[in-house]
C-alpha cells in the first residue's frame, strides 16, 4: 500500500512539473498582431518591424493583420479584447487609442491592456507642393479668412494627428474642414492627390514624400524646429502661434498591447524578448534612419505612460468640443 501512495504521489509530483514546464514555455504556436491602424501609418510600420524581429526569437510566426475602423481603433482593440487572453493575440496600438472611450467606441479603461512601447515621431504639417502658401502664417491667414474651405487630412477622428489639428486651430483661430482617414498613409495620399490641401502625420510618416517633394512641410506641431537630411531645418509653429504650447506638443507612443489578464509568465516572455529586439542594432538603425525615437517602455512603466495619455487626450478632446462622451463618466482622471 505504502510503494502505491509513493507511486501515485511521484506520478502527480511529475505530472506537476511536466504541466509547470509547458505553462512557462511560450510561445509553442503563431502570434497574431492586429494593428488598429490602416496599413502604410507609423503603428503598421513600428509594428511589423518589430514583430518581424521578435519572431526571429521566438521562432513562430508574428502574422501582421489591419483592422482600422471605429473611433480610436475601436473597432481593432474590440476584436483583439474578444479574443482569449493567453497572449497569442496582439492588439497594435498608438498614443491615439486613447481617446476611443471619449468618442463611444470603447467601453473600458485603457488600464485592461499592458503595453509594449516601440516608441514615436514628432508630428508636422504639411502641404500640397502646388499650395499657395509659403508658411504656416499665410496658411492660418487663409484658413481665418475663410473659414472651413481649407481642407485638412488626418488619421481617424481622436487621432494624436487629428488632435493636433484641433490644438493648431485653438492656437491660432484658424478653422479647417478636417477629413478623417483611416490611417496616415491614405490621409497622405489624399494629400498628393489635391483630395486635401492640408495633413498633419509625422515626421517618419511623411519623410520619404517629403524627399521626393510630393509633400511640402511648412511647420513642426512642436517647440522645437526639426532638421531633416537632405531637406534642411522645418520651423516650429510655436513661434507665430503661443498659444499652441496651452495644448501641445504631445508625442506618439507606437507599439502592441496584450489584455492585462494574460498570464504574468506569457507577459514576462514577451517583454524579455521585447526589450532583446528594441536593444537591437538592428531597431537602433532603423530608428535613427526613419526619425524614431525608441522607448522600449514596458510593464508598469508603460502602463502609467497610457494613463497619463489616456487622461490628456480625453480631455483635451472634451474641451476642445471634440467628444461626445464626457471623461468623468469614464472616471477618467483630470491631467
Amino acid at each position: 500500500m505504502k510503494r502505491y501512495a509513493v507511486m501515485v504521489f511521484l506520478l502527480v509530483f511529475v505530472c506537476a512539473g511536466l504541466g509547470l514546464a509547458q505553462e512557462k514555455k511560450f510561445p509553442v504556436r503563431d502570434i497574431t498582431n492586429v494593428v488598429v491602424w490602416a496599413a502604410g501609418g507609423g503603428t503598421d510600420v513600428c509594428n511589423r518591424i518589430v514583430s518581424g524581429e521578435m519572431a526571429k526569437l521566438f521562432k513562430v510566426n508574428i502574422n501582421v493583420i489591419n483592422k482600422p475602423g471605429g473611433v480610436g481603433g475601436s473597432i481593432g482593440m474590440n476584436d483583439v479584447y474578444s479574443r482569449p487572453h493567453d497572449g497569442y493575440t496582439w492588439a497594435g496600438v498608438s498614443e491615439s487609442c486613447v481617446t476611443a472611450g471619449v468618442q463611444g467606441g470603447w467601453d473600458k479603461r485603457m488600464y485592461v491592456w499592458d503595453y509594449f512601447i516601440v516608441g514615436g515621431s514628432p508630428d508636422v504639417l504639411s502641404v500640397t507642393p502646388n499650395a499657395p502658401y509659403k508658411d504656416l502664417k499665410e496658411l492660418i491667414e487663409a484658413a481665418k479668412a475663410k473659414p472651413g474651405s481649407i481642407r485638412a487630412g488626418a488619421s481617424a477622428s481622436g487621432s494624436i494627428h487629428h488632435l493636433n489639428l484641433l490644438a493648431l486651430e485653438k492656437g491660432s483661430g484658424a478653422k479647417f474642414n478636417y477629413i478623417p482617414y483611416p490611417g496616415s498613409a491614405p490621409a497622405q495620399t489624399a494629400a498628393m492627390t489635391g483630395e486635401v490641401a492640408v495633413v498633419v502625420t509625422s515626421v517618419a510618416e511623411q519623410q520619404q514624400l517629403i524627399r521626393a517633394g510630393k509633400l511640402r512641410p511648412l511647420a513642426m506641431l512642436t517647440p522645437q524646429p526639426f532638421t531633416m537630411k537632405d531637406v534642411g531645418s522645418i520651423p516650429s509653429s510655436f513661434g507665430p502661434y503661443p498659444g499652441l504650447s496651452t495644448y501641445l506638443p504631445i508625442m506618439q507612443a507606437i507599439g502592441f498591447a496584450v489584455p492585462a489578464k494574460v498570464p504574468e509568465n506569457v507577459k514576462e516572455a514577451i517583454a524579455e524578448v521585447f526589450k532583446k529586439v528594441i536593444a537591437s542594432d538592428t531597431l537602433k538603425v532603423w530608428a535613427e534612419q526613419n526619425y524614431y525615437t525608441l522607448s522600449g517602455k514596458t510593464g508598469k512603466e508603460a502602463k502609467e505612460e497610457f494613463e497619463k495619455l489616456e487622461s490628456l487626450f480625453a480631455w483635451t478632446l472634451w474641451e476642445l468640443g471634440a467628444a461626445e462622451v464626457n471623461p468623468e463618466t469614464l472616471k477618467i482622471p483630470k491631467p
